[in-house]
């Protein structure tokens, strides 16, 4: 049984007149997405900056509100869950943002920001229990006891997302979504972080939905990929095949740009023309034909559908075929 299952979700945001205040134009930052997520299973999300990533992870738990479609957690329909209800439910799947440095209240303490979400579910009988509990997070994070009475800007990057991580896993979630939380640190710093997100995985059987940028580290954490372009999914599949057979133009521009360490590779560099597309209009037919460079004239004018070419491994593509790809 998936633990998450995201069915034809759309996010369009209204661009408001000026003078007039009603919307005649939206703003189509993720259209028409479907995607599981199984228990304990890490999927990442890979794409360009603007195609919608973060907006995707965010509906998918609720912190913004969908257009239309279907978000079914555990079971059951989340998605058209609001007040007191969707509170109740959201210690079930929590979020560790992009940013350490803005993400964490620069006035509270390590253990006030940790200890809040630990009151709010009423999972700390007193203040002796709250500070045990918090104790215990900092440890599993990598952090001292000690730092439990500082404040965010006494610690590094790298730290701080520790902190966010920890504040995440406080209340015990199945799912967190992990939205770029390494993007903003040095390289070895990511590195740490990874790993402490891969052994907190085993010991705690939690499911990620890891968005990114990088396919390098995208494709070293997570079991499947799910690659958006324009709002759209456009490939999907399990993580080695898919880095090894991309079926998708996109992808295979995508990969081309992961630097690689042999000094031999004769793998060739795929320069895509342009830049994405606006999504207040995005183009007809398939949103990646403006930049494809093996585009025809049916890809202008007819939506493609996502086909299964190999078992697991879909593709919005009309020329792609189970030979396509290969890195």
């Amino acid at each position: 049984m998936n633990l998450l299952a995201i069915e034809n979700l759309k996010v369009h945001f209204p661009v408001r007149q000026p003078f007039i205040g009603r919307a005649k134009e939206f703003v189509h930052a993720v259209d028409d997405v479907n995607f599981t997520i199984a228990a304990g299973e890490t999927v990442g999300l890979v794409g360009e900056s603007g195609c919608g990533k973060t907006t995707l992870g965010r509906a998918a738990i609720k912190l913004i509100e969908p257009t239309s479609g279907r978000i079914v957690f555990d079971g059951e329909e989340i998605g058209a869950l609001s007040g007191a209800e969707l509170r109740a439910r959201r210690r079930r799947f929590q979020m560790v943002f992009q940013d350490p440095y803005g993400s964490l209240d620069p006035r509270l303490t390590v253990a006030d920001i940790i200890g809040e979400a630990l009151e709010i579910h009423g999972l700390a009988s007193g203040a002796t229990e709250r500070r045990r509990r918090v104790e215990v997070l900092l440890k599993q994070v990598g952090l001292d006891s000690s730092h439990a009475s500082r404040l965010p800007h006494q610690f590094s990057g790298g730290q701080r997302q520790r902190i966010g991580i920890a504040r995440a896993l406080a209340v015990e979630p199945r799912l967190i979504v992990c939205d770029e939380p390494v993007s903003a640190l040095d390289v070895s710093v990511q590195a740490q972080i990874i790993n402490l997100l891969q052994d907190l995985q085993r010991e705690h059987g939690i499911a990620y939905l890891f968005v990114a940028h990088d396919l390098a580290v995208v494709k070293h954490i997570s079991r499947r990929i799910l690659v958006m372009y324009l709002g759209r999914i456009v490939e999907s599949g399990e993580a080695k095949s898919l880095c090894r057979s991309p079926k998708h133009p996109y992808t295979q521009a995508l990969l081309s740009a992961v630097p690689v360490v042999d000094p031999d590779s004769k793998r060739q560099r795929i320069l895509l023309a342009g830049d994405v597309p606006s999504p207040i209009h995005p183009p007809g037919g398939c949103p990646f034909h403006p930049r494809c460079p093996i585009a025809e004239a049916r890809c202008k004018t007819e939506v493609p559908a996502l086909r299964e070419l190999e078992p697991g491994h879909l593709a919005a593509c009309h020329l792609a075929t189970a030979e396509t790809g290969g890195q």
